[in-house]
């Protein structure tokens, strides 16, 4: 993670909401040991700013800020400063695209190019009507890895949703086949809601989500209204940064306080304060929480054994925010932590909260064995139908890239792209029917990939003959903009004369 640095932080005094003094009075649970982690590790590691919010059986027992909102201007964080969500907005989304289902407006088992315009995801070889609503919002439509955002201005940064959808709404895996997770399915299920619904994704948002459940400090994308309880975000590399431009809105563009984040987080405890509108049945809201993909169901991670709890998570972060609201719907309880830099603070912050709730949870935790990051083992060599001449394309918006490799018995891979000069896949791996390496390359898209330089990742799978599956813009160290964009390919081996 990237972290600001210790010399130039100037950590605020902690800001006591109102409704954190009622709950010292309250008998609520003692939380002073996560304060003092709190303020420790944003100390030692140079968190400008953060915010913490916890809710059980439908009373927010804790919400505080900490630190900078705005650390040049001396604005302290509190409980109503709007962070960026990054991928919690997806949790959100997929509320959106089941108001519609509750409402007849789609189905969630139609294909989604069935509430898609003119641009429609495409395929050169799976069935695309099978990729349906309910298995982009699950990450198993057979879309593949993809991020667009930049801190320009709109006109540099962004391509129209017709056109991110034309270009790389690609189906490369067999629908239903497996899970990838996916910004760009989440993407397009935002422009789902907007077409479906007759409203900007943002006014739909705020009229049908956020304000029926009394988020009043929460916004697609910065409103110039609510700018000012807007938390800066702060890099380590590139320091203090401006609102950032989202190329998938309904994956990674919401800003939002702990306090509003707290409200949305009862309604999917199903512990509604009286002034929330019962925007969805208690049914919708289990089958966001089904386990529809590993570890997945509709805009959550699903964790089945989380120290002997079921657990709902939300969590997203960048190199200049970091956003966590884990639910443990057996017992009402959630636990909303937000950064605006990139931190694994708030992932302490919720299992420190956890212990203080759950002494069972603590105990357990406590008597887990300590994971340790296992060495990758040393792949096989290639089976014999790998070994060989391959060629084929790149197939881009803007024409197709000539394509070659020579796989030797020992497993080195030659690529050669286009006139570029022959390269070396590093990384590589094989598996049954898989190849997975990485290469250098220029697949001549600057116009959406802008200047920063990438290499190109492949994900290619043995078929009927042939290798296809996805090649992927892998920005390198020091990129401004983090753009990640998939392309096809197919390769077919040479037959000796």
């Amino acid at each position: 993670m990237y972290l600001c640095s210790a010399a130039t932080v100037y950590v605020a005094p902690p800001v006591r909401s109102e409704s954190s003094q009622k709950s010292k009075q309250t008998n609520t649970p003692d939380f002073s040991s996560v304060r003092k982690l709190i303020q420790d590790r944003m100390a030692k590691e140079a968190v400008p700013g953060l915010a913490v919010a916890v809710v059980r059986r439908g009373e927010i027992l804790w919400e505080e800020g900490f630190g900078w909102a705005d650390r040049e201007n001396r604005i302290p964080a509190n409980e109503q400063t709007m962070f960026y969500l990054a991928s919690v907005t997806k949790a959100i989304t997929a509320t959106a695209i089941l108001v519609l289902h509750e409402r007849k407006k789609l189905d969630l088992d139609h294909p989604i190019n069935d509430y898609l315009g003119p641009a429609r995801l495409s395929s050169p070889l799976w069935d695309v009507n099978a990729a349906t609503v309910r298995r982009v919002a699950s990450h198993t439509a057979g879309l593949t890895t993809y991020a667009r955002s930049c801190y320009g201005s709109p006109m540099e940064c962004r391509i129209s949703n017709d056109e991110t959808i034309q270009r790389y709404g690609i189906v490369f895996w067999p629908p239903g086949d497996h899970f990838d997770y996916s910004n760009l399915g989440y993407g397009i299920l935002g422009t789902v809601v907007a077409r479906v619904s007759g409203k900007s994704y943002s006014d739909f948002l705020r009229n049908e989500i956020f304000w029926p459940l009394g988020m009043t400090h929460a916004s697609l994308g910065l409103d110039p209204k609510l700018e000012k309880f807007m938390a800066k975000r702060y890099s380590s590399e590139f320091g203090a940064r401006p609102v950032a431009i989202s190329g998938t809105p309904g994956a990674s563009a919401v800003y939002c306080s702990a306090h509003d984040l707290a409200l949305f987080a009862m309604f999917h405890l199903k512990t509604h304060p009286p002034f929330q509108k019962k925007v969805l049945s208690d049914v919708s809201i289990d089958t966001m929480q089904e386990l529809t993909s590993p570890n997945h169901g509709m805009g959550w991670s699903i964790q089945e054994d989380l120290f002997g709890y079921h657990g709902v998570l939300g969590q997203g972060g960048t190199d200049d925010a970091y956003a966590r609201l884990q639910l443990i719907p057996s017992e009402g309880i959630a636990v909303i932590v937000l950064a605006n830099t990139g931190t694994l603070l708030p992932d302490a912050v919720v299992n420190e909260v956890l212990d203080t709730l759950l002494p069972a949870y603590r105990d357990r935790r406590a008597k887990a064995p300590r994971q340790e990051q296992q060495p990758r083992s040393q792949a096989d060599p290639p089976l014999a139908t790998f070994v060989g001449k391959w060629t084929g394309v790149v197939k881009t918006y803007r024409g197709d890239i000539p394509l070659r490799f020579t796989i030797s018995n020992a497993g080195d891979v030659q690529a050669s792209l286009g006139s570029q000069v022959r390269t070396l896949l590093t990384g590589t791996r094989f598996e049954k029917d898989s190849l997975t390496g990485l290469m250098s390359g220029d697949l001549g898209t600057d116009a959406d990939t802008g200047s920063d330089r990438y290499d190109l990742e492949f994900e290619l799978y043995l078929r009927g003959g042939a290798l296809n599956g996805a090649v992927t813009t892998r920005p390198r160290s020091g990129a401004r903009n983090f753009t990640r964009l998939p392309y096809w390919v197919e390769l077919k081996k040479e037959t000796s004369p």
